[in-house]
């Protein structure tokens, strides 16, 4: 017999969950943005500059990308976040007065 799930989410969990979806949907999109912008002066530096030449390896240039995609992803996402957050106080704060 399969289990059965007998909890009932709370309308704030729906709300949450399209939050977090949110949130990770835009931090995907400023991910990709933030990476292509650092990728491409990242190769042509290692290219054509003769200190990154010599001192930047592939291990480096993907750091260097991989750094900036991170950032990129969390920083968007904890903005999205604490903006549904601040929507989220202010009309619970508008609903009371």
């Amino acid at each position: 017999m399969a289990a059965r799930n007998f909890l009932a989410r709370s309308p704030k969990e729906e709300e949450s969950s399209a939050a977090v979806r949110e949130a990770v949907l835009l931090g995907g999109k400023n991910a990709a943005i933030a990476g292509t912008v650092v990728a491409v002066p990242t190769l042509v530096a290692c290219r054509v500059l003769p200190w990154a030449k010599h001192n930047l390896n592939y291990t480096a240039q993907a750091l260097i990308i991989s750094a900036a995609c991170i950032a990129g992803f969390f920083i968007t996402a904890d903005k999205t976040i604490l903006r549904n957050a601040r929507q989220n106080t202010i009309g619970r704060i508008d609903k009371s007065t």
